[in-house]
């Protein structure tokens, strides 16, 4: 079991020590769950109230916050989440399912280029033409097609395939079962049965990109379908051939995009988002859950809905919609009335 001392992790998190700085911890918790050997955090002040009951040993708390507890051993810092997140690195046990060098089981075709410190799992296969750079990890079972380039850090766990030709930049990391590079979806009908388009291209994976479990990305139908530097895509995301991820997006879990469609830097897809084919979302926009999207939207604001609007206006909108009944009865009232008066007449 790994446990660190309180003042061994607020060195690690650059955080100041209030308390016994001798003190022990198993692990991180939730403010409501932890016991006194674990340790947690609050960076919210609608959370400050469970300071009062919680059972924590120690919290990773902001500089100016009030504790009233004499108990607990404070951890005070500018942003207590992502000092947590340092925290939390220190009791994850060091990952060491793959030994350096090739497993006996591994297949490794002739002609495939392996720099220094690769470590290569049981099952795995790498093709032809590829260029594994230093430090590459391959977990049991992963298939490196041939003429395929991964660079230097990068890891790639259990049952993912790269397809032919797949290029995959340094430190990123592909989760188990993600697919790149498989034949974008093209066909045409003619006549009586739909003809398979081919798809020539390939997928371009940039620097620092972290790709979800279950992940599929298409090869361009020519050209490259491409995630760019500092991405990161969750668990259950399709992306279609030739779509462009831009720099530093972010695609939350079960987000499709269509086709030649462009995502730009920073912009965030929510969960279950769906963008329609040759569509461009600008850099820095932010779209709801679930929200689907048929037209180019700007950069720099905050879409929710279908069709998707700007927040505020979104919210207004559905405001109005709930009075739909009411105002619709009105109508009627005044339908009838009006009724009155022309008969009147």
């Amino acid at each position: 079991m790994i446990t660190r001392t309180a003042t061994e992790l607020a060195e690690l998190c650059g955080a100041v020590l209030e308390g016994d700085g001798t003190r022990r911890f198993v692990g991180p918790a939730s403010l409501e769950e932890a016991t006194a050997d674990e340790i947690s955090f609050v960076d919210a002040a609608r959370y400050l109230h469970l300071l009062e009951k919680t059972r924590a040993g120690g919290v990773l708390v902001g500089t100016g916050v009030t504790v009233w507890r004499s108990d607990l051993t404070l951890l005070r810092c500018e942003n207590p989440s992502r000092a947590f997140t340092r925290v939390v690195e220190a009791f994850r046990p060091p990952e060491d399912a793959v030994d350096e060098g090739v497993h006996p089981t591994a297949v490794v075709e002739e002609g495939v280029d392996l720099g220094s410190g690769v470590r290569i799992g049981a099952g795995t296969f790498v093709g032809r033409g590829s260029v594994l750079a230093e430090g590459v990890v391959l977990h049991p079972n992963v298939t490196v097609a041939r003429e395929c380039r991964v660079g230097a850090w990068t890891v790639l766990h259990s049952g993912v395939v790269l397809c032919t030709g797949s290029l995959v930049g340094e430190r990123c990391i592909v989760h188990a079962g993600a697919v790149l590079g498989s034949d974008g979806f093209g066909f045409d009908f003619a006549g009586e049965r739909w003809e398979k388009i081919p798809q020539c291209g390939h997928v371009l994976v940039e620097d620092e990109v972290e790709i979800g479990a279950n992940v599929t990305i298409d090869r361009g139908r020519f050209g490259a379908t491409k995630v760019l530097f500092g991405s990161k895509i969750d668990n259950l995301v399709h992306v279609a051939h030739n779509v462009v991820i831009g720099p530093q997006a972010l695609l939350v879990a079960q987000v499709g995009v269509a086709g030649s469609s462009k995502v730009g830097a920073r912009a965030v897809l929510a969960g279950q988002v769906g963008v329609s084919g040759h569509i461009e979302i600008g850099a820095g926009a932010r779209v709801g859950g679930a929200s689907k999207v048929f037209q180019d939207l700007e950069g720099g604001k905050e879409y929710w809905g279908y069709p998707p609007l700007e927040k505020t206006q979104q919210i207004r909108s559905v405001r109005e919609f709930a009075r739909l009944p009411e105002l619709a009865k009105r109508v009627r009232a005044l339908e009838k009335r009006l009724r009155a008066l022309e008969g009147g007449d």
